[in-house]
């Protein structure tokens, strides 16, 4: 028995000893003196932020703990990486292949960490029989967290009639795809069909609920236009994503008709409905957007529709589209909400979008500029806005992978 109880004894000690070294452990890094906005765990103040082993290890008012490299964030916002649930990288050399494995689509690298985002979600660039190479190109070769929504149509989002053919449109076999590569499939996309039937949205709502995933609906081209109110409140389910909320697109009807939102529109919202921005080169209009937002109608998620056609036009990148809904009048905590913990729950990713204790350090440091700027539409409408949104630094698993100002580096003190 007093042998039993001594090796306990000693065991006790060992433990403790090892906690008590585990504490004494310095951080890989501290940011410290930043404004911390983390909407899943109710956080919206200066606090310090460390990371050990590309992990969040510590949120608090001080920690004294020391760190191998501390960054002074003060007068900054320190929040969770950003999550794009909508831009297309499914980049390659493929003539007449747009946003499947075309020149149209983007390497995520080059786009995401410079405004803040660390995971982007593909939508419908690849289908059923094109997602091996999809992953093979990007998502194997970005340090972008990159997810996707699998298109309806097998071969993707080729444009044109490719995206028209019903007979590509297969539902067990896109879900099929979708719980093979369910660690990167996170929703199927139904994209750019313009037909006068429901056939197409049915299918793809259909492998949605065979994979158990949410359905993005990309909808219009019709004429006349097919019923939004069907759509939202017979067609698809609570969860399930309308993109280009704010678009005002022919064979598509608007969510806002006449300066008001049509109350259907918010009927579906409290049904479960997602509405996400989408910008695109087409697809977001201040006509829509400041009644909305006036109104009380706000998006669910804030994304870009990322390609070569937007990235120079109103929508510029994540950074841009958010400050636009910040000026709308959408205040800033929500901006980040929409940016971060939402899509991760819309995309079922709910380790992502937060800055708990454990969770991957994915983290954005940003600043919010003061004075005159503007910001354009996709009709070429200029709005003046006095605040924007910068993205100072990027963090991906604890490494910085962006930094605008060197807020990381070390000084020179040469000549």
């Amino acid at each position: 028995m007093r042998n039993t109880l001594t090796l306990f004894g000693v065991f006790t000690i060992v433990l403790l000893l090892a906690c008590g070294a585990l504490e004494a452990q310095p951080l890989d890094l501290l940011i410290t003196k930043g404004h911390v906005i983390d909407p899943k765990n109710n956080i919206n103040g200066v606090m310090d932020v460390g990371i050990v082993d590309g992990k969040i290890a510590e949120v608090s008012s001080k920690i004294s703990k020391g760190a191998k490299k501390t960054i002074d964030a003060s007068g900054l916002y320190v929040v969770p990486g950003l999550i794009d649930i909508h831009g297309h990288h499914h980049y390659g050399t493929e003539p007449d292949h747009y946003l499947s494995n075309g020149y149209s689509a983007l390497p995520p690298d080059g786009f995401t960490f410079r405004s803040g985002v660390t995971t982007v979600v593909d939508a419908g660039g690849a289908g059923w029989q094109n997602f091996g190479q999809f992953k093979e190109q990007a998502i194997d070769n970005s340090r972008t967290r990159v997810l996707a929504f699998l298109n309806i149509v097998g071969a993707g989002m080729r444009g044109g009639a490719y995206e028209q053919n019903a007979d590509d449109m297969d539902p067990k076999l896109t879900a099929m795809v979708a719980r093979r590569y369910a660690d990167y499939v996170v929703g199927i996309k139904l994209a750019h069909y313009s037909g006068k039937e429901w056939g197409p949205t049915e299918l793809a709502v259909e492998a949605g609920k065979l994979a158990d995933i949410p359905v993005m609906v990309d909808f219009g081209g019709s004429e006349p236009p097919l019923s939004l109110e069907t759509l939202f409140l017979e067609k698809l389910r609570p969860g399930d994503i309308f993109t280009h909320c704010f678009a005002n697109v022919s064979g598509r009807e608007p969510i806002v008709e006449n300066g008001k939102v049509r109350p259907f529109v918010i009927e579906a919202q409290k049904k479960g409905i997602i509405f996400d921005v989408g910008h695109g080169g087409g697809s977001f209009l201040y006509s829509q957007a400041a009644p909305a937002l006036k109104q009380g109608f706000k998006p669910n998620s804030i994304s870009t529709d990322l390609h070569t056609g937007s990235m120079n036009g109103g929508m510029k990148d994540q950074a841009n589209v958010m400050s636009k809904l910040l000026n709308l009048g959408m205040p800033l905590n929500e901006v980040i909400a929409a940016s971060t913990w939402n899509p991760a729950q819309i995309i079922k990713r709910e380790e992502l979008g937060n800055l708990s204790v454990g969770s991957g350090a994915d983290v954005a440091i940003i600043k919010v500029e003061k004075g005159e700027f503007g910001f354009v539409d996709v009709k070429g409408f200029k709005m003046t806005g006095d605040q924007k949104i910068v993205c100072e630094m990027t963090l991906r698993d604890g490494n910085v992978v962006w930094d605008l100002n060197g807020l990381g580096a070390t000084p020179f003190s040469g000549k």
